[in-house]
């Protein structure tokens, strides 16, 4: 997992070579403007999916991670904060759906603050819960870019 402001995008271009690509959509988009949906940048190689939600509590979150994609999620309006915890340390909870490419998990994490303007790169091994409210709910717009592994 890596956290940090979207003027360091160049510091993980060599972490996987789409990694340029995804940044480029970030810094060129006007995503304030940008409507809710999924948006080709590269095939299913890479693409992003914009939204617009109401962060939940902790005990309506849910452990997710992938096998195929790494996500980048960028939240572009409010803060809203995420939950981590490495792979090994989770117990499963659902089988593998490969069409989606998510599985959910069951355990205990951390959890940090994720202010607009930054991002979050989490890999197959960083299961993670996304969404999550500080104190109450409040409306967040996010960009997660999918970036194949392969």
């Amino acid at each position: 997992m890596i956290i940090d402001v979207l003027e360091n995008d160049n510091l993980y271009h060599k972490v996987n070579n789409r990694f340029n690509k995804a940044f480029n959509f970030l810094r060129n988009m006007d995503l304030l403007r940008l409507n809710p949906g999924k948006y080709e940048i590269e095939g299913t190689s890479i693409y992003a999916v914009v939204d617009n939600y109401f962060t939940r509590s902790k005990e309506e979150g849910l452990w997710e991670a992938h096998r195929r994609y790494i996500d980048i999620q960028f939240v572009v309006k409010n803060k809203e904060r995420m939950g981590y915890a490495n792979l090994g340390q989770m117990q499963k909870y659902t089988k593998y759906d490969q069409e989606k490419d998510i599985l959910f998990f069951k355990g205990t994490g951390s959890y940090f603050i994720i202010p607009a303007g930054t991002f979050v790169i989490f890999t197959p091994q960083d299961v993670h819960m996304p969404g999550i409210a500080m104190e109450k709910p409040e409306a967040v717009k996010k960009v997660v870019l999918k970036i194949l592994i392969n």
